[in-house]
């Protein structure tokens, strides 16, 4: 029999079996008789039968599939996030749907609908901000949507993140309390809540505990990549930093490497903190301290939430806060 032909009819005729027994088979039902379940089974690895995916949406209305929304795959950050949100998916028998944004506002938006033209169940997002045109869409959208590593200022979306104030802010301090009083604060766009209103929040309050004074002049806006990084350097060095907080490790490693071409040496001339702990800061020499977060289970928390969310469960906490920490390595003292 052609294997691309057989159908849940060909499995329950040759089982002698009805079709909602397969059914219940296929879907790991435990009401069947053991019996009955070994002699389903046997026909449908003997017809190498596979589950239509589509034809069982049909049936139940839903697609089993979820979108995903990436900024940039190629980032490390996300990618870990992703990897949380496929192994969870995979364990409650959803696809994914991975699409790449770009961070770009009109592509998000292109994105989410081509994700809702394929009737997705439900859509993470990922990405630094959530637009006012990408909030209209989510409303519109009438499909569950959670965020994963970005945050609502409103508090108006399910999300889970870590407490980005709280770590800038131990992370800053920690670098003031070994005798830097110029650091330098480097981050993506301002203009996105996750910098504005949360990190750069953490780094003035930092300051205004140890009684020093707030200079915008240590504050770079720049983008997430190496090469922003190593551009960095002769700002920095004009305004006498001698320390920073880095908003991603590829950005870090660039500012590092950037300061150490320069003749300083890290962490004796230069300290440095990086924000997100993937594997890169451990690759690069001298290793890079960094707040931790659990990458992995930021996605999988997203994913299960958003899974409760789909089939309609009672949801206590929407806006999840998971524990981060600070692994000194060798860019400090």
């Amino acid at each position: 029999m052609d294997k691309q032909t057989v159908t849940i009819y060909d499995v329950a005729r040759e089982a002698d079996a009805s079709m909602a027994t397969v059914s219940r088979v296929v879907n790991g039902n435990p009401n069947v008789k053991p019996a009955t379940r070994k002699k389903v089974l046997d026909v449908i690895e003997r017809l190498d039968y596979r589950p239509n995916a589509v034809a069982r949406g049909l049936a139940s209305k839903k697609t089993t599939t979820v979108g995903v929304i990436i900024p940039d795959v190629t980032n490390i950050y996300f990618s870990a996030l992703a990897r949380g949100i496929d192994d969870i998916a995979m364990m409650y028998k959803y696809n994914i749907i991975l699409t790449n944004s770009d961070e770009n506002g009109r592509k998000e938006v292109q994105v989410l609908n081509t994700l809702m033209a394929k009737q997705v169940d439900g859509i993470v997002f990922m990405g630094n901000a959530v637009s006012e045109e990408l909030r209209k869409e989510f409303d519109r959208a009438k499909t569950p949507i959670v965020l994963a590593g970005c945050v609502d200022e409103k508090g108006q979306m399910p999300s889970v993140n870590i407490d980005y104030t709280a770590a800038v802010e131990e992370a800053v301090k920690n670098l003031i309390d070994r005798g830097n009083q110029k650091v330098a604060f480097i981050s993506g766009n301002l203009a996105d809540p996750i910098n504005r209103d949360f990190r750069l929040k953490g780094y003035k309050q930092a300051l205004k505990k140890a009684g020093i004074r707030y200079d915008d002049k240590l504050v770079f806006e720049t983008d997430y990549t190496y090469k922003a990084g190593q551009l960095l350097q002769p700002a920095l060095q004009s305004v006498g930093a001698t320390a920073a907080v880095v908003g991603d490790d590829e950005l870090a490693a660039g500012v590092m490497n950037g300061v150490t071409d320069a003749g300083l040496n890290v962490p004796n001339d230069f300290e440095l903190i990086t924000s997100n702990d993937t594997k890169l800061t451990e690759m690069v020499r001298p290793k890079m301290s960094s707040i931790t977060q659990p990458l992995y289970d930021i996605g999988a928390v997203a994913m299960r939430l958003l899974t409760k969310l789909m089939n309609n469960e009672e949801v206590e906490e929407k806006t999840v806060l998971l524990p981060y920490g600070l692994m000194k390595r060798d860019t400090t003292n």
